[in-house]
């Protein structure tokens, strides 16, 4: 990203902490974060990249990096506002600098770890997560200065560990970094993913087959591979895994059917289809019995077993019942009896009652979130869909989004192959 400039405002809360920047508006799901020393940063995906906002609770030991994120003049105003300047200074033409730029990219790829919009159903292919976690190494040690090790509480700084968790990608990389052909800017990344991973690795003292490998090709000139297929080299989930569960049973009348929100905070990634219409559900009367049966399209790397997934049910604003789903080939599933309040029926098909579904991780879920989140996530598959399209065809970095990472690259390969 080429340095430019831009105005940044510096103000000072009741309780100490210094804010650089204005926060951006929007659900978790539409900001990208970085824990770093002293601080936490924060970009909005959806629209331009620029300087992130800031939310400093320790000006010392973000000094070792204010400076070369935001320029010295806003660095300056962050340590006036601390030591009790006026509560608020804007800051005119800030610096935005190389780093704010590998920061942005390192953010947006944990983004991307977190929230990336898997869909069978709207075609958005999903992201290797060792090809993603090692080029999330690789850019946690090229932007080493935003993180103070001495102090070990900033989760985001694992360089070593990502390559630990993630190195079974590394035999692959290597293969498709020494295959020919490649276009100019996608071997240019790989060189350079590959050779900071390496040093990570060596500062860290990790060792392996894998790193021994990568460290003999790099100390080699390097030579004409063999062609891959990029939609095969890595290892991808395909199809569905199986778990034990009872099937719905058909039978009694149907009153009403309908879809449920879909709202990717309330479950760990890797749970659910990213649709907006993943959720489904049908109320059936079943002799005097009424039940409510949901079925949920799973991610593709759904987990087969130990997974408390569950459907909560409203019935015209009533109190929410959960109903436990269970994995079956590519479908969450579960059913149960309406509780419904005392006196209160479900009433015919002509006058169907007011029922909401939603899907829900207990103990990870923060709670409904608001109307308008609907929007949000329409516009983040608009651009996991634009961002796989442009991976299809690799470019250097622009301003606008962090360029294609290479877990994206191969994603784009796959499309053909995958739906």
């Amino acid at each position: 990203m080429p340095e430019a400039s831009m105005d940044t405002h510096v103000t000072r809360a009741e309780d100490g902490t210094v804010r650089v920047g204005y926060e951006p508006a929007g659900p978790a799901f539409t900001r990208a974060v970085l824990d770093v020393a002293g601080a936490v940063l924060t970009w909005p995906v959806l629209g331009a990249q620029g300087l992130p906002a800031a939310q400093v609770h320790d000006a010392g030991r973000a000094q070792q990096w204010l400076w070369a994120l935001y320029g010295e003049r806003v660095a300056a105003a962050v340590h006036g506002c601390e030591a009790g300047a006026p509560a608020g200074v804007t800051v005119a033409e800030a610096e935005v600098t190389t780093l704010a730029g590998g920061a942005a990219r390192l953010a947006f790829g944990h983004w991307a770890a977190r929230w990336w919009p898997t869909s069978y159903m709207d075609g958005i292919t999903r992201l290797e997560p060792d090809v993603l976690g090692l080029e999330l190494a690789a850019l946690t040690h090229q932007c080493h200065q935003l993180f103070d090790t001495a102090f070990g509480d900033q989760p985001d700084d694992c360089a070593a560990e990502l390559i630990a968790e993630y190195q079974a990608a590394l035999d692959p990389l290597v293969r498709w970094w020494l295959a020919p052909a490649q276009p100019t800017d996608t071997a240019r990344h790989l060189d350079s993913v590959l050779r900071l991973i390496d040093d990570v690795a060596d500062s860290a003292g990790l060792g392996g087959p894998s790193l021994r490998h990568l460290r003999a090709s790099l100390d080699q000139r390097r030579p004409v591979g063999t062609s891959v297929d990029l939609g095969t080299l890595f290892a991808r989930h395909r199809g569905y895994a199986l778990a034990a569960g009872d099937p719905l049973v058909a039978g009694g009348r149907v009153i009403t059917r309908g879809s449920g929100s879909n709202d990717w905070r309330r479950y760990p990634p890797g749970f659910v289809d990213a649709a907006e219409d993943a959720v489904s559900w049908t109320a059936r009367a079943v002799g005097a019995r009424r039940r409510i049966e949901v079925e949920v399209v799973a991610d593709v790397a759904a987990p087969a077993a130990g997974a408390p997934l569950v459907a909560e049910v409203r019935v015209d604003g009533g109190r929410a019942a959960r109903v436990p789903l269970v994995l079956r080939d590519d479908l969450w599933t579960g059913h149960a009896d309406l509780e419904l309040d005392v006196g209160q029926d479900l009433p015919s098909a002509a006058m169907p009652p007011r029922i909401e579904v939603g899907v829900l991780f207990p103990g990870f879920d923060p709670g409904p979130g608001a109307p308008g989140d609907a929007a949000h996530r329409d516009a983040v598959r608009a651009l996991a869909r634009q961002r796989l399209a442009a991976a299809a065809r690799p470019s250097p970095y622009d301003d606008t989004h962090p360029g294609p990472f290479l877990a994206e690259i191969a994603a784009a390969a796959a499309v053909e192959e995958d739906f």
